[in-house]
């Protein structure tokens, strides 16, 4: 616990552009999301938390668009509706990040160490919940303190994870329609946040990512470590593919992911809010933040 207050309070003297980012805020955000239950498209609890997340949005921001796609089950044949949620900070500004993280979680739990269970749908705390948990903090922090020559958007995606093993073309299916459509000013740079709530954390490099936009990458890392954040290291992992890497194939807008994908209950009945840590996601909101905020007065 030491630790953590010193390494919060040294961040907090070497930060002096970003706002607060609240870790336990966050951990609220992950722990009301689960309380839902398991959310994969075609679910009630997919439904009933899209309505939650649409009303919490339009309490900071009067810029919020909800995408409906309706698209056959890649598996079942049956009819669905995916929902991406964009809302939208300073919209009169030409130079715009994106932030997107998934919000649906996996209907089967195809890696749980009991091969019985692997039809269940998975609760998805960190593979799902954590990165809409950071966007949830954003909202509100992003209403309160006006960037004044970038803008922001927040893209909570759906559909992320309704592929199989080795069958990538059913994965980011709501990233790739959203980049399709192309009812958005186009960002200079798509940030994805995905499972970053591990206690355990360690954010390597992303392949896609170093080859998408590298500077960016090595900016955002430099960063990190410059506040005191270890856990960003420059160890390069292998090519995950997530939705930054579907949005850059549509777009071939410079995207990348800031994720732990060293996390052993990663599509399992195990995934849930106990594993996850409101100190890793006040370091990971804290770089985001700190990144964006510098960059709005370097405009």
């Amino acid at each position: 616990m030491l630790k953590y207050v010193n390494i919060l309070f040294f961040s907090f003297l070497l930060s002096q552009y970003a706002p607060y980012f609240d870790g336990d805020l966050a951990y609220e955000h992950l722990l009301k999301q689960c309380s839902f239950g398991p959310r994969y498209p075609g679910s009630k609890a997919h439904v009933d938390f899209k309505n939650f997340l649409v009303k919490y949005l339009e309490n900071y921001n009067n810029q919020v668009e909800v995408y409906e796609h309706e698209i056959m089950h890649p598996y079942d044949s049956t009819n669905i509706v995916l929902f991406n949620v964009l809302s939208q900070y300073n919209l009169n500004a030409d130079d715009r990040i994106l932030l997107m993280a998934h919000w649906d979680t996996r209907e089967i739990a195809d890696l749980d160490k009991d091969k019985t269970k692997r039809d269940l749908p998975i609760l998805g705390a960190n593979d799902g919940a954590s990165g809409i948990a950071a966007l949830m903090v954003f909202a509100e922090i992003f209403s309160k303190n006006k960037l004044q020559n970038i803008g922001v958007d927040l893209l909570f995606v759906d559909g992320e994870d309704m592929g199989r093993q080795g069958e990538l073309e059913n994965f980011c299916l709501g990233s790739k329609l959203f980049a399709a459509e192309k009812k958005y000013k186009p960002p200079k740079l798509a940030i994805c946040l995905d499972m970053v709530a591990d206690k355990d954390p360690e954010f390597k490099m992303e392949y896609f990512s170093y080859l998408q936009a590298q500077k960016e990458l090595f900016d955002i890392w430099n960063l990190a470590n410059s506040l005191g954040y270890s856990e960003f290291t420059y160890e390069l992992t292998g090519p995950i593919y997530d939705d930054h890497k579907a949005f850059y194939d549509v777009t071939k807008i410079p995207s990348i992911d800031i994720i732990d994908f060293d996390y052993p209950y990663w599509h399992t009945l195990e995934d849930t809010p106990d594993k996850c840590s409101a100190k890793t996601l006040q370091i990971v909101g804290n770089v985001v933040l700190e990144y964006i905020y510098r960059m709005d007065l370097d405009e």
